[in-house]
Formats: structure tokens, sequence, C-alpha cells
């Protein structure tokens, strides 16, 4: 998964505001040029885990009383540059439900046990929790996962973690929504529309809530959204059958398409970022500002935290 990795630099450096500078828009070339494929999928698994924690269970085949009542977060481990984006918390009134650490891997990394291992066991020296813990790692094949396992086969072999391949449920034949809205986010996208269409009106077709459905349709739109960014609105709704009514009623419409409000918060979150910038650094030279104004908002929300703490810390790669 796309990550940021901070890297503290030397004081002398960190205080020449032109080499910090410089070093800044080096990173910021390496975001621009980079594409957020990595980012973006990790965002679909981790919204869908937060609509459809039961779905985290299903995979790795663990039976839990009243799923649906786990809370969905993540955790920065103090004093320390990790930072464990799923994590599903259980009712704090049933100390024997387990905690489950999610994380999603579509990119090949020797370090990412290590990492990963480090983050668990520094979550529980620091928070102590009652409950016991699984884990489960979700990649789209065996080929990304490294074979570089080392200290951890041990724990990898364990009952606490669960290895999941997108490929072995790809074309499994299923009616559990949720595994379909899985196979949705992996599927090559010459076959996402043929497919979401079909969810679309299986959801309809579901003797379940209004609510419940607008939830499901939400989660369809917000994937091919993700998947095919060259689509507008009205190509997406043409495409889903969805009706305006239908559409409004989504999550997804109302915080991003209603009143062009994706636009508005680009716009607004790249000047802010130049304005912070400017302030520290004096004025920006066209090619910085004009990157800036060309990032994604999800790369745009990224940066924005990294200068919180820049220049004493900066975000430099993608791991």
């Amino acid at each position: 998964m796309l990550l940021a990795h901070v890297a503290r630099r030397d004081p002398v450096v960190a205080s020449n505001n032109r080499t910090t500078l410089a070093i800044f828009r080096d990173c910021l070339r390496k975001w621009s040029n980079e594409t957020s494929d990595t980012v973006k999928t990790d965002s679909l698994f981790y919204r869908l885990f937060q609509q459809l924690p039961a779905l985290a269970f299903d995979l790795i085949g663990l039976d839990v009383p009243n799923a649906d009542a786990y809370r969905f977060g993540s955790e920065e481990v103090k004093q320390t540059a990790f930072r464990l984006d799923g994590i599903l918390f259980p009712p704090s009134t049933n100390p024997a439900l387990p905690i489950l650490f999610i994380e999603v891997q579509f990119q090949s990394d020797k370090e990412f046990y290590s990492r990963f291992f480090s983050e668990i066991f520094l979550y529980l020296r620091h928070h102590k929790p009652k409950n016991p813990w699984q884990s489960v790692v979700i990649y789209p094949d065996r080929q990304t996962e490294h074979n570089h396992i080392g200290h951890y086969d041990v724990l990898l072999e364990s009952s606490r973690v669960h290895r999941i391949y997108l490929e072995d449920i790809a074309e499994q034949r299923t009616d559990e929504i949720g595994i379909n809205l899985l196979q949705l986010i992996a599927i090559e996208e010459t076959k996402a529309a043929a497919r979401a269409f079909s969810l679309v009106e299986r959801v309809r077709e579901k003797p379940a809530d209004v609510q419940w459905k607008h939830r499901m349709l939400d989660l369809i739109e917000t994937i091919m959204v993700y998947k095919l960014p060259q689509l507008d609105r009205g190509e997406i709704q043409k495409m889903l059958n969805i009706n305006d009514v239908e559409l409004k009623q989504t999550r997804f419409y109302q915080d991003v398409f209603a009143e062009g409000e994706l636009k508005g918060e680009l716009k607004g979150e790249a000047r802010l970022i130049v304005r912070l910038l400017t302030r520290r650094f004096g004025p920006l030279n066209s090619d910085v500002a004009e990157r800036i104004r060309g990032l994604s908002i999800l790369k745009l929300e990224a940066l924005g935290e990294a200068l919180l703490d820049f220049p004493a810390r900066m975000i430099c790669t993608a791991g």
C-alpha cells in the first residue's frame, strides 16, 4: 500500500529554506508523477470494511457474534512512524471478541511483515487490550506477496494471521454482496461496468431495508468512480441505471458530487497548501504551484498532513 514514510532531517538542512524547499520539490515531483491506484485501492477496502465489518470475518472464516457491531478505525502508534490503517474494534462490553488488524497490500514489499507485526505488537504494548487479536492481510495475488518472510514464518503459520488472495475469489460464485463488492474492486476495468450494473440490480431486488440498499449503492458507485475516473457523474449515473432520486440519496453523491463540491474541495485544499508554503518559503515558482494544483484530493490531503510537521519532518517516499 502507499504509505507516508516520515524521515527526520539534519537540523542544519531543515533550517535552510532553500535546501528544504528543493527537497520538498523533489518529493512533490515523485508524488505527482506516480499513480495513486494503490491509495485508491486501500481507501476502497477500508471504506468497505467500515460499512460491512462482518465481511472481514467472513473472509477469514471466523464466526463472530454480532460482527456488525464492530467499529472500524485507524491508530497512530505513539512515538513511532507507525500507523495501523485498518482495525476493527469489538464492542467494549465483550472482551472475549477479537480485535482484527487489517492490511491491504497491493505492492510487493520485503519489509512489509517486519513493519506490520511491529505495528501490531507496539499497539498491544501501548494499549494493553483485554481482547485477543487476529489479523488479515489482503493481497491481489500470491505473486505480490514477498517471499522474504524470515523471522515471521511461525506467526504466518499461526491461527492469528490470515492471508487472503483476491485471485482466489475473483470468479467465485456467491450471493454475498460483500464478496461481490471485493470482486468489483479487483476486476479488470473492461469488465467492471457490466459487473457493477448487475450488482446494482441485485441490490434493488434484495428484500432489505432502504437504508441498507442506499449504503450498497453508495459503495458500488464509489468503487466505479475510483475505477473509472474519466467518467463524469452523468455517465456513471447512466451506466449504473441509477436515477437522480436514488443517486442523491447515496452519501458519496452528497459528499462529492453535489453542487460541484469535489471541484471546490480540490481548489480549496490546493490553495491552502500554496499559502502555507508561501508563508514559510516566500513566493513559489509557477512549476511547484502548478504541480500542487494538479494533485488528486487524496494526495492533497496527505501533503496537507505532512505540512503540519514540515520541515522538521518530511514525507518523501512511497512504500
